[in-house]
């Protein structure tokens, strides 16, 4: 037990350091997607989202949205577990065989307006796993896409600011 407590005095702690990020840019971003969603829906911001068969890269990013260095629920973007809360249905990863019916439902589901989000390169074209038997190709290939946030994965700054461009200013 010493010395388990000696080593914690004097080691470090083993936590990767906070990523690097303008906080002011965020903050103004998040500030701005505030305004906007309440134009338009008069209340904060619903995601559902949806892996159609990604690798997670994009889903570790899409929650780092949620974590204390973004923080946005405070400025009124959440994740919700239900397609019939959600606002936007953000799809990751490429369309897979089995993922394509669930996809479609999920869709259904939604109360209109809504939005198609596709996140990250394989939900463009199906990506790495675009020749795959099992992929069906792109978001694009099963429902009709509002916003293409590009990268492979993309940053969380670059969700945020692709959230934003979907309301209007």
């Amino acid at each position: 037990m010493r010395k388990t407590i000696f080593q914690g005095i004097l080691h470090r702690p083993l936590s990767e350091p906070p990523p690097p990020i303008a906080g002011d840019e965020v903050i103004s971003l998040a500030r701005a997607l505030d305004r906007a969603s309440q134009r338009q829906l008069g209340r904060g911001l619903a995601i559902r989202a949806v892996d159609a068969g990604s690798c997670n890269g994009c889903e570790l990013e899409m929650h780092a949205l949620g974590n204390a260095f973004y923080d946005l629920e405070r400025f009124g973007l959440r994740f919700v577990a239900s397609p019939r809360h959600a606002d936007v249905l953000a799809v990751t990863g490429p369309v897979t065989r089995h993922m394509r019916e669930a996809l479609l439902r999920s869709y259904a589901a939604m109360p209109r307006p809504n939005w198609v989000v596709a996140i990250g390169a394989c939900a463009r074209d199906g990506g790495m796993f675009a020749k795959s038997p099992v992929c069906e190709g792109g978001v694009g290939a099963v429902l009709p896409v509002d916003l293409w946030i590009h990268g492979c994965p993309p940053t969380p700054r670059d969700l945020l600011s692709g959230l934003l461009t979907l309301l209007p200013q």
